[in-house]
C-alpha cells in the first residue's frame, strides 16, 4: 500500500510541475503577443501601434477649414449696405427685429465686424435683409416694414439701430415714435408704414432667405463678389466664425 501511495504522489507531484510549465510558457506566449497587438484591450489608454513599433495615441483629427458652396442671394440696388459698396466680400444678412438672438448679433459680432481690418480697409461690406419670423414674432413683420420705410428717407441704418436698442417696445406707435426721433417726415413715413407700402419688400426678401438656406435667425451668407463663391454661417456667433468664413471665400 505504501509502493501504491508512493506512486500516487509521485504522479500528482508531475503533474503539477507540468502545469506550472504550461502555464508559464502561455503566459509569456500572451504577454509578446500583446507587444504586436496594442495590449489585451484594456481601456482607452493603451498605446496605438504605428508602423509595427509602440506609440502614443495619435492626435484627433482636425476640424476641417470651412468649405465654399454656391448659395444664391441676389444683392439689390434698393438693398441698404454698411461699408465700402466696393468691397470684394459681402456678409448678407437675413435677420428679425424682435429676434433676440439677432440682437446678440448686432450687439457682437456685427459691432465687432464694424471695428475690423476688413470693414474699416473696404474689403468686405455687409448688406441687411429681412427674415421676420411672423409666427413667433407678432411684431417682427410692421418693424421690417417700418425700417424700409426709413430706409426711403435714407435713414435705414440709424432706424435698424433703434430698433434693436428698443426691441421690447416694437408696436406701432413705438415705431413712428422712432422715425420722429430721427427727423424723419412723419407724413411720409406714417403712410408708408399704415399702408403696408413696404410689405411686398419684406415677403420677397423673407423668401429670398429660404431659397438660401435660412431656417432662423440670424442667418448670414458670406459672398466673394467676383466668383460668387459663399460661405452660410447660421445664428449668434462669435465674429471668430465670420473670419473664417471671409477667408474661405475669399
Amino acid at each position: 500500500m505504501s509502493e501504491g501511495n508512493g506512486s500516487n504522489d509521485g504522479s500528482i507531484t508531475i503533474k503539477k510541475h507540468t502545469l506550472w510549465q504550461v502555464g508559464t510558457f502561455v503566459f509569456a506566449a500572451l504577454f509578446v503577443i500583446s507587444l504586436f497587438t496594442g495590449g489585451f484591450g484594456m481601456g482607452d489608454n493603451n498605446p496605438t501601434i504605428t508602423g509595427g513599433a509602440v506609440g502614443v495615441p495619435t492626435n484627433p483629427t482636425p476640424t476641417p477649414d470651412p468649405t465654399p458652396s454656391q448659395v444664391k442671394v441676389e444683392i439689390e440696388a434698393n438693398d441698404p449696405v454698411l461699408g465700402d459698396k466696393d468691397a470684394s466680400v459681402t456678409i448678407v444678412e437675413f435677420s428679425d427685429f424682435q429676434c433676440p438672438f439677432c440682437e446678440r448679433a448686432y450687439s457682437g459680432a456685427v459691432a465687432e465686424f464694424k471695428n475690423s481690418d476688413y470693414f474699416k480697409n473696404g474689403d468686405v461690406n455687409l448688406v441687411f435683409k429681412h427674415f421676420p419670423l411672423n409666427s413667433i414674432h407678432p411684431f417682427a413683420q410692421k418693424a421690417a416694414e417700418a425700417s424700409e420705410c426709413a430706409n426711403r428717407q435714407g435713414k435705414f441704418w440709424e432706424y435698424h439701430n433703434k430698433l434693436f436698442e428698443n426691441q421690447a417696445a416694437l408696436d406701432i406707435p413705438s415705431l413712428k415714435k422712432y422715425a420722429a426721433d430721427l427727423k424723419l417726415d412723419a407724413t411720409k413715413f406714417n403712410k408708408c408704414l399704415d399702408g403696408g407700402e413696404a410689405a411686398g419688400e419684406v415677403n420677397k426678401e423673407t423668401t429670398q432667405a429660404s431659397n438660401a438656406g435660412g431656417r432662423g435667425t440670424p442667418y448670414f451668407v458670406v459672398i466673394n463678389n467676383k466668383d460668387k463663391t459663399t460661405q452660410a454661417v447660421s445664428g449668434a456667433v462669435p465674429f471668430a466664425q465670420f473670419t473664417s468664413a471671409i477667408e474661405a471665400v475669399k
